[in-house]
């Protein structure tokens, strides 16, 4: 019984959206391009996609012998695994404390939750991200440091600590279906479903908020702030919907999640990307994704460009 109400509902489950629309539409030989974050940002850069500057490539243990003299000269930045998934591996440092006694600098650097770390224990994280203690195989990894990204202040009262983030379905190029990640305290400041923050789904004709969760549960106020989270329009959105199409014409992946910032000065640009995006947006919209893929179908063989792919999209959903 509850098999054929969710598929009522068009409810897309794991099964079928490995089956039908991964495995279809995904070239193995293309995942490279967006498993690997350093290859997403060398492939953006040539497509002239924004994302994060990279500040450093770490590779090898050798590499950190010396990272202090290297890190303390940036104001903040962030550290994270290049094959992660889940955000697992990621640490925001938000402010970096030089402190001088005797002679000798101390380095900490301070979190986005407010811990401190000495550089040992940062020099010990990236250690892990290189044994491959994050990555999707478990195989060794590579460490990124790049710059931290600044919120945009439309988010100053719907946001706990760290920066949302906005993760779009693109099926063959169409956006199909949204939501906005907002961090909480419960999950430490990030940005991470799995650990709390809430997710929002968004109207994709007009970029505003629909619905709420936390892990599941409908939630009306944010729990931090106290502000209402259904109704909040987000700015640049049909900009944010004409980056997420691009990145199929990008990496040519058929089914694709794509993570997306808005930032105070340069507007949405390019977070990471995603060949198995989860299936929690559908709860964030109380929406099923199957009607809405389907409906993509007719419209693929047409070799619209983005714009007017997302002109369908906004129409349509």
């Amino acid at each position: 019984m509850i098999f054929r109400e969710l598929k009522e509902l068009g409810i897309l489950g794991i099964n079928n959206r490995v089956g039908r629309y991964i495995l279809r539409h995904n070239k193995r030989s293309n995942y490279p391009l967006v498993d690997n974050k350093v290859l997403t940002a060398q492939r953006a850069e040539a497509w002239g996609i924004a994302m994060p500057e990279n500040y450093m490539i770490v590779e090898n243990y050798g590499s950190l012998k010396n990272l202090h003299l290297k890190i303390q000269d940036y104001d903040s930045f962030v550290i994270k695994p290049a094959n992660g998934s889940q955000g697992n591996g990621i640490i925001v440092i938000k402010e970096i404390i030089k402190e001088e006694k005797n002679g000798v600098t101390r380095v900490l650097c301070r979190r986005s939750n407010d811990k401190l770390m000495e550089i040992e224990e940062v020099k010990h994280h990236i250690s892990g991200i290189l044994s491959g203690l994050y990555s999707l195989a478990g195989q060794s990894d590579t460490a990124i440091i790049q710059a931290k990204i600044d919120k945009h202040p439309i988010f100053d009262n719907y946001s706990y600590g760290g920066i949302p983030d906005i993760r779009v379905i693109v099926f063959e190029g169409y956006p199909v279906m949204s939501m906005v990640r907002l961090p909480t305290k419960s999950s430490d400041g990030r940005a991470n479903l799995h650990q709390g923050a809430i997710g929002a789904g968004i109207n994709l004709s007009n970029g505003c908020t629909n619905n709420a969760v936390i892990k599941n549960q409908v939630v009306e106020f944010h729990p931090d702030t106290g502000h209402k989270l259904v109704g909040l329009q987000l700015p640049f959105w049909r900009e944010s919907l004409e980056l997420a199409a691009q990145c199929f014409d990008m990496v040519e992946l058929g089914y694709l999640g794509v993570d997306i910032v808005l930032t105070p000065d340069k507007g949405p640009i390019l977070l990471e990307l995603n060949a198995r995006p989860g299936l929690g947006i559908q709860i964030a919209n109380l929406a099923g994704l199957v009607p809405r893929l389907e409906k993509i179908r007719p419209q693929a063989s047409k070799n619209l460009l983005a714009r007017e792919r997302v002109d369908f999209s906004m129409e349509n959903f």
